[in-house]
This record gives C-alpha cells, sequence and structure tokens, in this order.
C-alpha cells in the first residue's frame, strides 16, 4: 500500500545556533518520517522554534508558561490531515543530549509523535491511550529502522 501524500512546509524560526537542527532535518528525511506516521494525505506545516517562541505558544495555547518539545496544532483530520507542527530546537537538543540520542532521532520521534497527534491519538486522555499512541509510535520508528524511544 503506497503512502499517503504529503504536502509539507519546513520552516526554522529565529535559531541562536540553527545549523545542527538544519542538518538533523533534511526535507526529505522529514517527509518520511511524517508521511510513515499518516493515515490519510496531508498538509503539514514544521516549525523549528527557539525557546521564546516555544514557551509563548505553548502558554498562549495551553496555560503551560514553558517551552516543550513538540505542539500540536490539529485543523483537520478528514478528508485531508491538516496540522502545524511546532518544536522548539533547545528543548529537543537538550532531550536528545540527556537521552544519549543522536539529534535526528529524537527529531524523528517528536515528529511521529505529533503527526499522530494531528491525527486524533492521544496520550494525556488515559492510561489506555498513552500505551496505545505508545505502541503506534514504536511501530512507526520501527518501520524506519529507528529504535523504541520508551525502551
Amino acid at each position: 500500500m503506497p503512502l499517503p501524500t504529503l504536502s509539507l512546509s519546513l520552516q526554522f524560526g529565529e535559531l541562536t545556533d540553527a545549523a545542527p537542527h538544519r542538518a538533523a532535518l533534511p526535507r526529505h528525511k522529514v517527509a518520511r518520517w511524517i508521511r510513515h506516521a499518516l493515515d490519510a494525505d496531508a498538509e503539514i506545516t514544521v516549525r523549528i522554534v527557539d525557546a521564546e517562541e516555544g514557551q509563548s505558544l505553548n502558554r498562549d495555547y495551553r496555560q503551560k508558561d514553558y517551552a516543550t518539545n513538540v505542539l500540536t496544532f490539529d485543523y483537520a483530520t478528514e478528508p485531508v490531515v491538516m496540522a502545524d507542527l511546532v518544536l522548539c530546537a533547545p528543548v529537543v537538543a537538550r532531550e536528545a543530549a540527556e537521552l544519549g540520542k543522536p539529534l535526528a532521532e529524537h527529531y524523528a520521534h517528536l515528529l511521529v509523535h505529533g503527526t499522530l497527534h494531528a491525527q486524533g491519538w492521544d496520550h494525556e486522555t488515559s492510561e489506555t491511550d498513552a500505551e496505545e499512541m505508545e505502541a503506534r509510535e514504536t511501530t512507526v520508528l520501527a518501520g524506519l529502522g529507528l529504535p523504541n524511544p520508551y525502551a
């Protein structure tokens, strides 16, 4: 079965040190990671931001006053998935270092995670939902040749 089609916009905000993030996020890999997590055709914007923008968005839209790793703004799931995925570069870099993972691998996981959120998956509604979402993430990442991020 062919993968869903994806219209992708990849944007980088004002980052102090953008080079490692740009290197970890070549457009073809970002598209591949997202397409493997999709169940339908999609139009997705991925924006890589600094801590200030990440915190502002998290505060304004989730009432949580800190920068988080990934925010998903989902607008439609049918007939085409439409969403914005916002990833906070300094948070992603810090987490990757703490986990001892390559930066690109952590970005892949978070992009899969955000893409699942854009399709209605939610790990905050119940323990069962969290387990199902983690299992789906693990399956998608394994299909991409990436390790289980929860192991």
